[in-house]
């Protein structure tokens, strides 16, 4: 959630008015998470295409939602940015569950007139073993890791958003370094 400043308003006012049917309201909400999503979720599912798919979904699903929804003002346990991220990492997971990786040979090698050759593609290497090392993590663990290192969520957060405890959470992560450590070592 982004904080109130000079009047602006805060998420879950916009969205109590997106369930009242205010669509510029609505619109507000999607410029201010859209963006971030997208990261959470192309690092979720390695893939831009289905990221924009996925947060489209997330945000339809919160305007279907939005009647019901109850934020903490209300008694509900979730800030709205909480339970957006949490909707996007679902279907994030589900669709990981249903679609194949996409193979190695299917990647684009390197342009032969680019600047620093060698360093750009020792990058793109590492980066490629660090994004396959991530995507071979359980979904749990790798949720875990997009929301510490990409969305820069607290634990507390990040925990509430995959409905899990502090601890509970810690634990995933701490199991998720440790796998990717091994797994980058032996690569």
């Amino acid at each position: 959630m982004l904080p109130t400043q000079h009047g602006e308003d805060t998420d879950e006012s916009l969205y109590a008015r997106v369930a009242r049917g205010d669509r510029a309201a609505f619109a507000r909400l999607v410029g201010r998470h859209r963006g971030r999503l997208g990261a959470v979720v192309t690092r979720m599912t390695g893939q831009a295409a289905a990221a924009e798919d996925i947060v489209q979904e997330t945000f339809v699903r919160a305007w279907v939602q939005a009647p019901g929804w109850r934020g903490r003002q209300d008694g509900g346990t979730a800030r709205f940015a909480t339970w957006l991220t949490r909707i996007a990492l679902n279907l994030a997971i589900d669709r990981a569950r249903r679609v194949a990786p996409v193979a190695l040979d299917a990647i684009a090698e390197p342009e032969a007139g680019e600047a620093n050759g060698e360093a750009l593609l020792l990058r793109r290497e590492r980066a490629t073993l660090l994004a396959r090392a991530v995507a071979s993590l359980p979904d749990r663990q790798r949720a875990a890791i997009t929301l510490t290192y990409d969305d820069d969520l607290p634990n507390a957060e990040a925990a509430a958003v995959l409905g899990t405890t502090v601890g509970a959470f810690e634990l995933l992560l701490v199991r998720a370094r440790r796998t990717l450590r091994q797994t980058l070592q032996d690569a």
